[in-house]
């Protein structure tokens, strides 16, 4: 097959057990069949790659870790893995000589992912493997895995975001709160009863819009961390659209604006009632701010479940923007709001089982679809 390039790691052939000279790439471990020399090239691996020998010299360098640091194969193989790999802490100390693989106890089996520093300030994170003969024995190779730090910083990004936002949308109620409280309180006399009860509606109006920012981010933080509870119980989908629509109407809605069509029979639906309601406030909600004309809510029994479409005639979802409409912070044409509805309403979705869509309606509008399975709490199926 003849030598290895330097970019990939070291083959175990020959009778020198290396390829091309250098020194024998270690087994992976594992039972015959996986690892490098049973079909899988470390060239092939997403994270970064390095494996020094039980003298400190590395042995394999992959493809992701010459991209991850911008120090190519060539520099690496066969250099000692401090020279290979000049890592540092956050505090300017050099990593090798704190973790001292080779020397320090004997009992240690690694170091767990953190992030540390290239010459130039490039930033890696870095985990490492000890391999030992046996559990107090010396290192017989030593395996470092890198990964770029992209991935942490949108994260951070993400969350410096979330933070932002939410300090802005609680703000100005808030503001709002403390300027009629302490309005009331220092002139209480001075207004009519028809003024404090103007005062004390906006007070109420603008704390309920604080009490929604906090279920948002609390069902943000559930959903993220995969702890979102449904409880399930028999839930008639079309009295409960039907009860979101008297409500818009009884805000100042035209009851011409909806139009509403249920295809009967409808299979039984088991599902959390206030989340459904909460994907249904939100989804009418959208339909009434940002589209116009007549707002068509379909529900229709569909192969496995129920099918619920929500139609507007206004501008709708341009085609470049629907891949991000269910992202965190996504907004339409008009402003207003977090941004976290829809991120929410695909959560709460998918917490039933169920899948949503966005598309293009018949009347160019923008035109949402969820699909409930039809499902039942465990006690009932066992």
């Amino acid at each position: 097959m003849g030598s290895v390039p330097p970019q990939a790691c070291p083959d175990r052939r020959g009778p020198d057990g290396g390829a091309g000279g250098r020194a024998p790439a270690p087994d992976t471990g594992g039972t015959p069949g996986q690892g490098h020399g049973f079909g899988l090239d470390p060239d092939e691996l997403p994270d970064g790659l390095v494996v020094a020998d039980h003298t400190g010299h590395v042995v394999c360098f992959n493809r992701a870790a010459s991209r991850i640091t911008a120090i190519t194969a060539a520099q690496a193989l066969g250099a000692r893995i401090e020279r290979a790999l000049p890592l540092e802490d956050l505090e300017g100390r050099r990593w090798w000589a704190l973790t001292d693989p080779y020397g320090g106890l004997a009992t240690r089996r690694g170091q767990p992912e953190r992030n540390l520093l290239l010459p130039g300030g490039r930033e890696v994170l870095v985990s490492a493997r000890y391999v030992r003969t046996h559990p107090t024995g010396p290192l017989s190779r030593l395996v470092v895995t890198l990964r770029g730090t992209e991935a942490r910083h949108r994260t951070e990004r993400s969350h410096a975001e979330l933070i932002a936002t939410v300090a802005h949308e609680l703000r100005s109620p808030l503001t709002s709160v403390k300027g009629f409280t302490a309005t009331l309180l220092a002139k209480w006399e001075r207004f009519t009863d028809d003024q404090k009860r103007l005062m004390l509606e906006t007070v109420d109006a603008d704390a309920n819009r604080v009490t929604r920012l906090i279920a948002e981010l609390l069902d943000i933080s559930r959903i993220d961390s995969g702890r979102l509870e449904v409880r399930r119980q028999p839930v008639d989908i079309a009295a409960a659209v039907g009860r979101h629509v008297q409500a818009l109407t009884a805000n100042g809605q035209a009851p011409e604006r909806f139009l509403v069509r249920v295809s009967r029979p409808l299979p039984d639906l088991w599902a959390d009632p206030d989340k459904i309601d909460q994907i249904l406030g939100n989804l009418l909600e959208n339909a009434v701010r940002h589209g116009d004309g007549t707002v068509t809510i379909d529900v229709a029994p569909y192969e496995k479940g129920t099918a619920v479409t929500v139609t507007d005639e206004g501008p709708g979802i341009p085609e470049e923007s629907m891949a991000r409409v269910f992202t965190r912070f996504w907004r339409g044409s008009k402003r207003g709001g977090t941004g976290l509805g829809l991120y929410i309403v695909k959560g709460i979705v998918e917490a039933h089982g169920g899948t949503i869509t966005v598309g293009r309606g018949p009347g160019g509008g923008a035109e949402f679809r969820f699909m409930l399975p039809v499902s039942a709490p465990a006690y009932l199926t066992q």
